[in-house]
């Protein structure tokens, strides 16, 4: 499935992409709204409004947003903030975002986290492998296969996730590849069973948003298959970036209710960003 081009809408100074082919939210047939340009509250309420009539009179019965289409792109507004700039990948949000939507009759639906933690503290007793597969880095070469194997996992292993919807090998290799050049094979971990089957992936990425230099690691994704694994793959992770001098980890980006969320409070992480998807019935 290949994403079908947006609509822009505009007003004034402000715009927005109309995607009619989002993942459904709650069964309905759902668009969602992206790509926030809100240089007003009065403009913003234009928008959403022009945006809401049009999609009604088209047969949809929900709007989510802010979300470029799907879960794969840029998705949901900053809510709360410690002030400290965004780090690399990071959604952002403009000054009117939240309470535009709110205005415009949109709802917290879903709501996520990042974290941060001294990376030493990240490291306590090493964990007993008892799942009988392998934690290995990917060895920084074929960085094509890699990522088609990454593909092939995800699209299994997020099938289940709220919002999913599937995209193409080719439209993720293209989300991924540009950041090839900047990868640290010591920040990205596979988990193999025995044959070689892939059990779970690890993906993290030093935040060069902080410069070349930068002493902050981001554990931006993990997924497994495998009971125990994705503890597995953390620690490894861990391990490694502390090896490796990064002084600060960033657990990027889970959902409130994550267990991932829980353990990384147990190590003395702190939200230091919060954010959430909004809805709007039609």
């Amino acid at each position: 499935m290949t994403m079908a081009q947006p609509e822009i809408l505009k007003e004034g100074r402000s715009s927005l992409a109309v995607y009619r082919d989002a993942p459904s939210w709650c069964e309905k047939k759902t668009a969602s709204l992206g790509q926030l340009k809100l240089h007003s509250a009065e403009e913003a309420s234009v928008l959403f409004s022009r945006a809401s009539g049009q999609l009604g009179s088209e047969g949809f019965e929900a709007i989510i947003g802010p979300m470029d289409g799907d879960t794969w792109h840029s998705y949901r507004s900053v809510t709360e903030s410690d002030g400290s700039p965004a780090y690399l990948m990071e959604p952002t949000s403009g000054p009117h975002d939240v309470a535009a939507l709110g205005n415009g009759g949109f709802r917290p639906i879903s709501h996520y986290v990042s974290m941060r933690v001294t990376t030493r503290d990240a490291v306590g007793r090493r964990p007993k492998n008892e799942t009988g597969v392998e934690i290995v880095n990917w060895d920084g070469g074929n960085a094509e296969s890699f990522f088609g194997e990454v593909y092939d996992f995800s699209v299994d292993g997020f099938a289940r996730n709220a919002f999913y919807k599937p995209i193409t090998r080719d439209e993720f290799l293209g989300l991924y590849t540009p950041y090839v050049a900047f990868l640290k094979p010591e920040l990205i971990f596979f988990a193999r069973h025995q044959k070689g089957d892939l059990a779970g992936f690890l993906f993290g990425i030093p935040d060069y948003a902080q410069g070349p230099q930068t002493k902050t690691a981001i554990l931006k994704t993990y997924a497994s298959a495998v009971r125990g694994v994705g503890f597995l793959l953390a620690d490894a992770f861990h391990r490694s970036a502390l090896d490796n001098g990064f002084e600060t980890t960033i657990h990027a980006l889970m959902h409130q209710d994550n267990v991932s969320k829980e353990r990384s409070s147990r190590h003395g992480a702190e939200v230091f960003r919060r954010y959430a998807l909004y809805g709007l019935d039609l």
